[in-house]
């Protein structure tokens, strides 16, 4: 076998046909690669990633695969040395196995100039080395094994014919054929069965640096099937007795273990962030699924920027990824704009349904043009439509910061949309009234929010005094208690109800202020107005549980601007200006609460203390380092606007705003008199949660002329915060049962190419990959043919 392989090699090496086979798959590689305009271009992808290659390689090797077996024994027979081969003391399967593998290796051979890809796309990364290599291995091994089936589909053509051409002509035939065709034809009958017969289905998935055993057995399948009957052909011109029984036999093997291989499977991500293992309560979302769920992405469209068609490309990977998990979910991608006698009417119904459109810019042979896109998808199950947004909107970030967030963004987002399908709403929030909290106009936007995952509805503590028992039992039929911005104090019935509650497994969610001040005070007393402690008579009770809000306001250079009116009469104009009342923070941490979420707003807010205790605390929102405290009663006023702050005052960086307490707490009325007595009271609590966030105005949403607008949404400046986010958050991840919160904390690095390194040194990386690859070949050939010369001289 080794001899065969050996002279397959050296016979190759020895004519100018082999270095032209090579010469033109490094060419036509470099060039679709690197310097052609196209969707395989890697520079203009702007990715560090060698996905254009893996998609482009097969197609290139559908040619040069059949070039280099064509001759393998259709010249043999051609010639008459087959007969010749037959008579050696060598076996018929050791034969077919030695052809092939000669073959093989050319391949691997004509491959490995690629790996100069590899070293660029490394050094262009933006920082260097920003390639996942994990993926790009497991994309290689994936390569390895469609050049070995196809290489085993070039033997058996050329075993069935002597003509050399026509032995090319069936070899790209079948490689084709195996390759797109059985995807075509799933297409028309829509059966992923006849799909996964073909090498795409499977090499896609092993091709983005997954290894599957599934896959794997399957592309040696594919092998030892061709060469078994390559084998075949050759015995039948052996006249010997036909083989075909022992054909069947191992065919039946290779079924089995097909078969076997489905339900007995190994899977490894060899991605460095595990981008394509699905969170376990991902999995157990879609596994509930037992009729279709329907997708209509509306991600599509032919101009998109390279930063778009990435995020096209991880959605469309995603669902496939769904898809193989739950053959449930279906799913399909449409440009809305694309027919231009509807495209009016198709913006106006998306735009009706809430699925905003989005503007994106786009530079085309120099010149920027705008682009309009859905980033939207629509998921249906069972009659029932929800909308799930593909864009995660990050403050001031570049359209690569933008698309970055979204990709990592993307499993959670189609998972909760899954979830409000497949699950239908079980847990009950209770929004408290009775203490002066804010209105409902000004938390319209939150609870409607909110609502497509709870039963909401309001609750008062006003009949404590009469009925403290009936109003305690009352409110622990709720999942979850919210307070937004109470403004009275709480008395110690309420307390008392609050705190058996809490012992009882209640979550809560508290948004309070223990400084009384507001922007509207400002507007409505000339500009001036007092900031002074307010009391809720809550102190004791946080405090048992391992937190302290104190009446101070926090002051941060880092902080959303307020807006102003500038004149009078027909001169006045609207102008921002600075206002460090208003701290802008940006969330740091990796908590699934705040990981990945835009910038939150905060006006007035106040300081968090945390205790020693056994409560777990978390801080999820803190102030910038350039922030200080201000103690009340102090005097407020828009004058400050005009006033330049000195930096060297802002020593005391990073004050909480927002914790996070979970654990066994200890009730603030143990070992003390209750206010009234229950038959059963505690002590101490089971396991529970409880946020705490210095700041009401944080769930607080502005009034427009038509009504309520979007919490998060500043008029002044006409940005949009992070606010419902971070409070949605808040919300699912106390009620959360099933983790599917923590699917946020996933980190997905999507690896971007340096432009300007790019631009600084473009053509010569264009040279390197074009020309270099060439220049190794034909260093190649000169010392083959130069080692092969002094042996047979």
């Amino acid at each position: 076998m080794f001899a065969i392989l050996k002279k397959e090699i050296n016979s190759f090496f020895a004519s100018p046909i082999a270095y032209l086979v090579i010469a033109i798959f490094l060419l036509l590689n470099g060039l679709f690669l690197w310097l052609f305009k196209g969707e395989f271009n890697i520079i203009d992808s702007g990715f560090a990633s060698l996905s254009p290659f893996f998609l482009l390689a097969p197609w290139i090797l559908i040619f040069l695969i059949p070039a280099v077996t064509m001759r393998s024994f259709s010249e043999e027979k051609k010639q008459g040395t087959l007969e010749l081969l037959l008579t050696k003391p060598i076996g018929l399967f050791k034969l077919v196995l030695g052809k092939f593998l000669g073959s093989f290796i050319l391949i691997v051979i004509a491959l490995t100039p690629t790996l100069l890809y590899v070293f660029t796309v490394h050094q262009l990364g933006n920082p260097v080395g920003n390639l996942d290599l994990g993926s790009t291995v497991g994309a290689y091994f994936g390569l390895l094994f469609l050049v070995a089936s196809y290489t085993s589909m070039g033997i058996f053509s050329s075993a069935v014919t002597n003509n050399q051409i026509v032995a090319f002509i069936l070899a790209v035939f079948l490689c084709f054929l195996f390759y797109i065709g059985f995807e075509g034809v799933a297409d028309l009958i829509s059966s992923i069965l006849v799909e996964q017969l073909g090498i795409s289905y499977h090499f896609k998935s092993i091709g983005r640096g997954v290894i599957d055993t599934r896959d794997i057995i399957y592309f040696l399948s594919v092998t030892a099937l061709f060469l078994l009957i390559t084998a075949m052909q050759i015995n039948n011109r052996k006249k010997a007795t036909k083989p075909l029984p022992k054909l069947v036999v191992w065919v039946l093997v290779i079924l089995g273990l097909n078969v076997v291989g489905q339900y007995a499977y190994g899977r490894f991500d060899l991605t460095q962030d595990n981008r394509y293992t699905l969170d376990p309560a991902t999995l157990n979302i879609i596994s509930e699924a037992k009729t279709p769920i329907v997708v209509d992405v509306f991600l599509e469209s032919d101009h998109f920027p390279s930063e778009f068609r990435r995020l096209q490309a991880e959605t469309k990977q995603l669902l496939e990824e769904f898809s193989t998990k739950n053959k449930q979910i279906k799913f399909s991608f449409i440009n809305p704009l694309e027919d231009e006698a509807t495209k009016n009417k198709n913006i106006q119904q998306l735009t009706q349904r809430g699925l905003t459109p989005m503007q994106l810019a786009v530079e085309t042979s120099g010149k920027s043009s705008y682009e309009v896109i859905f980033p939207w998808a629509l998921a249906s199950y069972n009659g029932t439509t929800v909308k799930i947004p593909l864009i995660k909107n990050k403050l001031g970030g570049s359209q690569q910061e933008l698309v970055s967030h979204s990709v990592q963004h993307l499993e959670y987002a189609f998972a909760d949309g899954f979830s409000k399908l497949i699950h239908p709403k079980r847990k009950k929030v209770a929004i408290l009234k009775g203490n002066n909290q804010l209105e409902d106009k000004y938390l319209f936007d939150f609870v409607k929010t909110i609502r497509d995952y709870y039963y909401i509805a309001p609750f008062t503590l006003d009949s404590v005094a009469q009925a403290p028992k009936k109003t305690l039992d009352a409110l622990k039929e709720y999942d979850l208690i919210i307070s937004a911005k109470p403004t009275e104090a709480f008395t110690e019935h309420e307390k008392f109800v609050l705190d058996q509650y809490t012992m009882g497994g209640g979550k809560s969610l508290w948004l309070m202020d223990a400084v009384a001040m507001d922007q509207d005070s400002l507007y409505t007393n000339s500009g001036k107005a007092i900031a002074t402690p307010r009391d809720l008579n809550l102190t004791d009770l946080f405090f048992k549980y391992g937190a302290r809000i104190n009446p101070v306001l926090v002051n941060d250079l880092y902080s959303a601007p307020i807006t102003l009116a500038i004149g009078e009469g027909s001169e006045a104009r609207f102008q921002q200006f600075p206002w460090f009342y208003s701290p802008l923070v940006n969330p740091l941490g990796d908590h699934p609460i705040v990981n990945n979420i835009n910038l939150v707003k905060f006006d007035f807010a106040n300081q968090i203390d945390t205790l020693k205790n056994a409560v777990k605390k978390t801080v999820l929102l803190q102030s910038s380092v350039l922030s200080r405290t201000d103690g009340v009663p102090r005097e407020i006023t828009l004058d400050m606007t005009t006033t330049e702050p000195d930096p060297k005052q802002y020593t005391k960086p990073n004050q909480n705003l927002a914790v996070l307490l979970e654990g066994e707490f200890t009730s603030a009325y143990a070992n003390r008199i209750k206010p009234f007595s229950l038959d059963r009271d505690r002590d101490q609590s089971i396991a529970t949660k409880m946020i705490l966030i210095a700041d009401g105005d944080v769930i607080k949403n502005e009034l427009g002329k038509n009504g309520p607008l979007e919490l998060g949404f500043d008029r002044g400046s006409g940005q949009l915060y992070g606010n419902k986010e971070f409070l949605l958050n808040c919300v699912n991840y106390l009620l959360d049962d099933n983790g599917l919160i923590n699917i946020r904390s996933k980190e997905i690095n999507v690896a971007f190419l340096d432009q300007e390194k790019i631009g600084q040194s473009k053509t010569m990386w264009q040279l390197i990959n074009i020309v270099l690859p060439l220049v190794f070949l034909g260093l190649f050939g000169i010392v083959f043919n130069a080692l092969r010369k002094r042996k047979y001289t």
